[in-house]
Formats: structure tokens, C-alpha cells, sequence
């Protein structure tokens, strides 16, 4: 009985059958978030100002154009991006998110690099931008990357007192492949990538992650048509060499590597397309003694350029 009077006294302290609640109230709740996430903070709605009016402006377009903006979606991939340094505008957090410790990291990564805005906003807004996608309340928009013009490469190089050492994609899908050859080109003194505009990867988040951050100093152009920009720069003087499995030449054996270059390499699958096989001067081989029938495009690039670096010193 005396237990009874006890819990309906109202008096402060430990009661019977409180589980502990009390002394939950006391645990601490992590960080305090940044500015831009706290609502009624002027850094919050000047942040939501900016990414709204970033929504609205029209993309211009250059002498080599951009791409779109692009989402990236889930807790391990926002991380992971920013972990590679992807350019981002934007940092979408739902509200009353399960604060776990890459939901944390994703928000000190992002508060370390400035420049991206952190917005708050509600799971039915995040479903919409997402297309329904399982995003896990982190979403990360990506900004359009601007690409150069395939002429512009050439002119840095010569502006630097340099052969021009260029690889151009044909047909390749995947961007993974994408990041891989801009890093190759990166490691072995190259001048930049030149993709086709159309049916070809672009630089996504996942080619500038697989770059491992040399993206950010490596260009890549963009070909509206990837045959005429081959035959401006046989005009131009820079002998335009296609890797093809049945190439009359192999790579150890080919002069022209130690000129102005560009090196074109197809697809895994179908190879060189027919009208850019027949634009180049040379068509080389990569000897296989293995019997491998094919090596993807960022191991094929990676080879001729290690033997083009070579043959200038």
C-alpha cells in the first residue's frame, strides 16, 4: 500500500515502473546539426532560397555544352560521393531522419567542402525528385557537368609547348569505363577525353568517382558528331590511331605514338564503329598472349597510353 501512495504522491524523483525513461531523458543527442538544417535560422532560409532559384535557372549551353543534373540516391552512395569529392550543389536530408553515423558523416562531409547547400525536407518530396527511388532520406544533386570542345584540347597542349596525347571513346556505355580512362589519362600526361554526344557514358557521378578526383583537372569534350571531330584533327596534323582487334599494327611497334596522338578505343563488344575505323590513319592490336579475346576500355587506354608516355620520356 505504502508502494501506491508512493506513485500517485506526485512528488519529483524515481517512481515504480518509470523503465528508465528518466534517465533516457538525460542521454545526449548527438551534435547539434549544422545552421542550414535548423529551421527559423536565417543560414536555413537563405540555403532554401538559393537551391530553389538553382531549380528554376535555365541550363546554358557552351561551345561544348552540358550534361543534366543528376541525383544520387541513398545513404552509402551520398556518403561515398562525397567521400570521392563529386561536385554537388545540393544536400537533400528528410526530416526526422534516423540519425545514423552515415547520415552524420554525409552532413559533416558536406558542411567540410562548402558550397552545398543542406535542405530539409519532407519523405513524400523526397519520393517525388527520386521517382520513387529507396533513397533512405539522403539525396545528393549532382550539377551539370560542363564539357569542353574537342578543338579546345588540342590547343591547350600546343599552348603548353606539348604533343597533343588524346583518347577519344566510341561507343562506350558504361561511365565506370569512363572514370577509369580519364584517370589513365591523367597518370600518363594526357590532354583530355573526347565522348560523342549521343549513345555514349557521360561524366555521371559514378565516372567521376571511378576518376578517383583527376576529373577535376582532366577535360572532357563532346563530340556532336565523334567522325568529324576525328577528321578536324587530322586536319589540324594529329594522326588519329583506332585500337581494333584486327589491327595491322601493334602498339609496341608504332611510331606515331610519339607525335600529336588521338587514340580512339570502341567498345568491349562491338569494337570500333564503321565509320570511325575508317577515319583512322592507323589501326593497332594489343598483343594478348593469355587468349583473352578483349580488355575493357579503361584497361586497353591505359596500355597504349603507358607506351605513348614511354616513348616521349
Amino acid at each position: 500500500m505504502a508502494a501506491n501512495n508512493r506513485r500517485m504522491s506526485g512528488k519529483k524523483g524515481a517512481q515504480v515502473g518509470s523503465g528508465g525513461q528518466r534517465r533516457k531523458g538525460l542521454e545526449g543527442k548527438g551534435p547539434t546539426p549544422p545552421a542550414e538544417m535548423r529551421k527559423k535560422h536565417k543560414k536555413n532560409r537563405i540555403a532554401t532560397a538559393k537551391a530553389k532559384q538553382a531549380a528554376r535557372r535555365p541550363v546554358p549551353r557552351g561551345r561544348g555544352g552540358k550534361g543534366t543534373s543528376e541525383m544520387v540516391v541513398g545513404r552509402n552512395p551520398v556518403v561515398e560521393a562525397l567521400r570521392e569529392g563529386v561536385p554537388a550543389t545540393t544536400l537533400y536530408v528528410q526530416q526526422f531522419i534516423d540519425n545514423d553515423e552515415r547520415v552524420r558523416e554525409a552532413l559533416q562531409l558536406a558542411a567540410e567542402r562548402g558550397g552545398i547547400n543542406l535542405m530539409e525536407a519532407p519523405r513524400p518530396e523526397l519520393d517525388r525528385m527520386t521517382n520513387g527511388l529507396n533513397h533512405q532520406g539522403l539525396v545528393l544533386q549532382v550539377p551539370p557537368y560542363e564539357y569542353a570542345h574537342p578543338e579546345d584540347l588540342a590547343s591547350a597542349a600546343y599552348d603548353d609547348g606539348e604533343d597533343p596525347l588524346i583518347v577519344a571513346l566510341d561507343g562506350v556505355t558504361d561511365p565506370r569505363n569512363l572514370g577509369a580512362v580519364v584517370r589513365s589519362v591523367s597518370a600518363f600526361g594526357g590532354h583530355g577525353v573526347v565522348v560523342p554526344e549521343r549513345r555514349a557514358a557521360g561524366m555521371t557521378a559514378g565516372a567521376w568517382k571511378t576518376s578517383a578526383g583527376t576529373a577535376a583537372r582532366t577535360p572532357v569534350a563532346r563530340a556532336t558528331n565523334l567522325t568529324r571531330a576525328l577528321e578536324g584533327y587530322k586536319k589540324a596534323g594529329i594522326v588519329v590511331v583506332g585500337l581494333a582487334a584486327d589491327g595491322e599494327h601493334t602498339v609496341g611497334d608504332l611510331e606515331a605514338l610519339d607525335g600529336p596522338v588521338v587514340i580512339v578505343v570502341g567498345s568491349e563488344g562491338k569494337g570500333l564503329s564503321r565509320l570511325v575505323g575508317e577515319t583512322c590513319d592507323f589501326r593497332v592490336r594489343i598483343p594478348m598472349p593469355g587468349g583473352a579475346e578483349s580488355l575493357n576500355a579503361g584497361v586497353a587506354a591505359g596500355i597504349v597510353l603507358y607506351e605513348a608516355a614511354r616513348r616521349r620520356g
